[in-house]
């Protein structure tokens, strides 16, 4: 993250706190999950852009969303450079972490059994997303 990117993102997890839901700070700062086919982009059909809910970067276009089963949003493509991948080997399985590229929130993990043209599937948190509708 450049120094330019986060002048204006909270500091410190007090300050995070402050400007995130309980469950956004818990899936976003402590990479939390949500539950399955709970989420309110899960069913999402309308025409936008997925944004970070911490820091509001662009991060999926809606043109590639897909229902995937998995019962989380997902995506076979994510917005250039705005999101970044991790190795995360927590809970005793070895998978990509997907972290939002302006603020470092977790935002869920990608997988490569997605459909064409990528092979992708970005399985993403709800909470870690607002949508920006193309109709507002």
């Amino acid at each position: 993250m450049s120094q330019d990117a986060n002048q204006d993102l909270p500091e410190t997890d007090e300050e995070w706190r402050e400007v995130l839901t309980d469950e956004e700070y818990r899936i976003l700062r402590e990479a939390g999950t949500e539950p399955k086919f709970s989420g309110e982009y899960v069913d999402q059909k309308a025409d936008g852009t997925y944004v970070c809910a911490g820091c509001g970067t662009a991060l999926f276009d809606s043109d590639t969303k897909f229902e995937s089963g998995s019962g989380w949003p997902s995506f076979y493509e994510a917005a250039k450079d705005n999101v970044e991948t991790r190795l995360d080997t927590s809970h005793g399985m070895r998978r990509t972490e997907v972290v939002c590229a302006t603020c470092e929130g977790h935002l869920g993990h990608v997988f490569e059994d997605g459909p064409d043209p990528t092979g992708k599937r970005y399985c993403i948190n709800s909470a870690a997303l607002d949508f920006e509708s193309e109709d507002e």
